[in-house]
């Protein structure tokens, strides 16, 4: 059976307490390690380049820091990812206004539109079209990082059995010869694991919707 319960697992909610102790390095890294990809993805599919987004998620994360004190854990008063889609969307207007101030100072040479074209390709960071691209990447990764983090609790040779069959879609009798294991085992596996990150992504999805 799968020893692994819900307990072994922090909930994000316990670790948005823990960020109010700046000096808790452990969990500002857990934090950036959940997130970074979150927010750098929706800077990057709201029509940023790759230098314009690590700036998202650098400012994004300060503003975090700066932040996290005022942000209360009580569905009351609103959702963590609501208020760090607020953040994001805020940092990714100050890149299109910096965007915009550069593209301005280039217009006097020439008449082309190759600058306002280029801005025109980031969305409004107050429409709709940021949100549905926040939700979309939100999901993901609720995904990514609840793989992630029953990665590290699971047995190395577990989860290469999991990671072969499910994600890399290698067949039970592959896995199970080139592993020199039973297809039994790696039925077994398959089902512990799953079964564990299917109860990670409710917590994230409970904790922080």
């Amino acid at each position: 059976m799968d020893n692994g319960s819900d307990d072994s697992i922090p909930t994000r909610h316990s670790l948005l307490s823990r960020l109010k102790h700046w000096d808790d390095q452990e969990s500002w890294r857990d934090f950036f390690d959940t997130y970074w990809k979150l927010i750098y993805g929706v800077a990057i599919k709201s029509g940023m380049s790759d230098v314009e987004a690590q700036e998202v998620v650098q400012e994004t994360v300060i503003a975090v820091a700066k932040k996290i004190h005022e942000f209360k854990t009580d569905p009351a008063f609103g959702s963590f990812k609501a208020w760090l889609l607020h953040l994001t969307r805020w940092r990714i207007a100050d890149q299109l206004r910096k965007r915009q101030r550069q593209g301005r100072a280039q217009q006097h040479r020439s008449d082309d539109t190759s600058a306002t074209s280029t801005t025109g390709k980031i969305q409004d960071p107050a429409g709709f079209e940021l949100e549905h691209l926040w939700e979309e990447e939100w999901k993901k990764n609720l995904i990514d990082a609840a793989i992630e983090r029953v990665k590290r609790l699971t047995n190395p040779r577990h989860y290469q059995m999991f990671y072969l069959h499910v994600i890399k879609k290698q067949s039970v009798l592959q896995v199970a010869k080139s592993l020199g294991v039973s297809a039994a085992q790696v039925y077994l596996i398959k089902h512990r694991i799953g079964g564990r990150i299917k109860r990670e992504i409710n917590h994230l999805q409970t904790k922080l919707m």
